[in-house]
C-alpha cells in the first residue's frame, strides 16, 4: 500500500453550531453537508470534504495535553508573510487568542485553538528549495514577530 494524499480530518466538538460558525466564519471553510444533526462536512476548495466535525456531549472532557493523539491541524493560507500578517489581524479581530507564532524556515505559522480546544495552525510556505536541499530544516522552530 502507498498513501497518495491526506484525505480529510474529523474533529470532535461539544457544540456543533458554535464550531460550524468558527470553521466557516473565521477559517473560511465551505459547509457542504450535514448528517443527522451530528456531523458537519466542510470543503476548502474543490474536494468533496476536507474537514468534518462530529458532535460529542456538551460536557465531554478535553483530551489531556500529555495524552497521545492528534496534536494539531495545519491549514496552508499562502506563500508570503503579508498573508500571515493579515491572518493574524483577522484572528485578533475575531477574538481568537493566538498561542504562538513560529518561523520554521520552511514555513511560518500561527497557532491557536478552536472553541473546543483543538489546536489549529495556519501557515505560509517558504521557498521549497530550502527543504529540498536540507530536509532537516523542517524541524526548525524559532519565535517569529509579525
Amino acid at each position: 500500500m502507498r498513501v497518495q494524499s491526506l484525505g480529510h480530518i474529523v474533529l470532535k466538538v461539544r457544540d456543533l453550531d458554535r464550531s460550524t460558525d468558527f470553521y466557516t466564519r473565521v477559517l473560511g471553510l465551505k459547509e457542504v453537508a450535514r448528517r443527522d444533526g451530528q456531523m458537519v462536512f466542510f470543503s476548502i476548495e474543490d474536494n468533496h470534504h476536507d474537514v468534518a466535525l462530529v458532535q460529542m456531549a456538551p460536557d465531554a472532557p478535553s483530551a489531556p495535553t500529555d495524552a497521545t493523539g492528534l496534536a494539531h491541524v495545519a491549514f496552508k493560507i499562502g506563500d508570503d508573510l503579508d498573508t500571515l500578517r493579515a491572518a493574524k489581524g483577522w484572528l485578533e479581530s475575531n477574538d481568537v487568542e493566538i498561542d504562538r507564532i513560529h518561523d520554521h524556515v520552511v514555513s511560518q505559522s500561527i497557532y491557536f485553538h478552536d472553541p473546543d480546544g483543538n489546536q489549529i495552525e495556519v501557515f505560509v510556505d517558504g521557498d521549497p528549495q530550502v527543504w529540498r536541499d536540507t530536509p532537516q530544516r523542517v524541524a526548525t522552530r524559532e519565535p517569529l514577530a509579525l
